[in-house]
């Protein structure tokens, strides 16, 4: 009597990317553009939040009915996940159940002056963007790139492995293992549906994290290593070709 197959185990899409990238949030922004993220909180003038919406690029009109808005720099630029998301995010205050408790309090804390106000604010609201993240992984995506790799029951698997663990000497056999399907298979769905290559993705997301370890002081040659470049001049090459200059320690 054959066995049934185990269950394959649950792994965290979201977490590398908090773990790879600060949020910070301001309330009252600017109107203009400035590279941040706009965060809406939707509802009547003395109602309840009914809504929140997320404009990740911040190159769209002011929601009319916001109760407040807040700037959300989550590293747009650099971060990969942000730049996949489509132009606007809106999640009903009922559609995801510690939301509303949460956005309200978010809305306590911006509307009082108290001690830790600013730490309470973005603890807050990086719960609040993890949720509407979640809530943009389950709807999925249309179009090809990380989004939609995310959604996919079985290639959100593989991406989770690079994500977790860059430095490791992945090929396409082990990332084919991990989403559970034959080489062949994994090569092919993977280009369509993230719209690159397995280790064209894993060399990007090494020279994103490389990029940050740089900024904060660390030596080009330790970062290459700790992200996964057999030497550093293999490293700076491939930074130079993804950035268009070469790794350097900020003076």
């Amino acid at each position: 009597m054959s066995e049934s197959p185990k269950p394959l185990r649950k792994v965290d899409r979201l977490t590398a990317f908090f773990d790879a990238f600060e949020l910070e949030v301001s309330l009252d922004p600017t109107p203009i553009s400035d590279g941040r993220a706009r965060l809406f909180v939707i509802g009547e003038a003395g109602g309840p939040v009914e809504a929140i919406v997320l404009h990740p690029r911040a190159d769209r009109v002011p929601e009319p009915s916001a109760l407040m808005t807040a700037a959300v720099d989550f590293e747009g630029a650099h971060n990969p996940l942000m730049n996949a998301l489509p132009d606007q995010l809106l999640v009903g205050i009922n559609d995801i159940p510690t939301l509303r408790d949460i956005a309200a309090a978010f809305m306590a804390e911006a509307l009082e002056s108290r001690c830790g106000r600013s730490a309470a604010l973005n603890r807050l609201c990086e719960v609040i963007v993890l949720l509407i993240l979640r809530s943009a992984i389950d709807r999925g995506a249309t179009e090809p790139g990380l989004l939609a790799g995310l959604s996919h029951p079985s290639l959100h698997r593989a991406l989770v492995a690079m994500h977790d663990a860059p430095a490791r000497a992945w090929n396409s056999d082990d990332l084919a293992a991990a989403a559970g399907m034959s080489r062949s298979h994994f090569m092919a769905l993977f280009r369509d549906v993230v719209g690159t290559t397995p280790q064209a993705y894993l060399t990007g997301w090494r020279l994103i994290l490389a990029r940050r370890k740089l900024a904060k002081g660390a030596k080009v040659k330790a970062v290459a290593r700790q992200v996964g470049f057999g030497s550093a001049a293999a490293f700076s090459r491939a930074f130079f070709r993804k950035f268009g200059d070469w790794p350097s320690v900020p003076s």
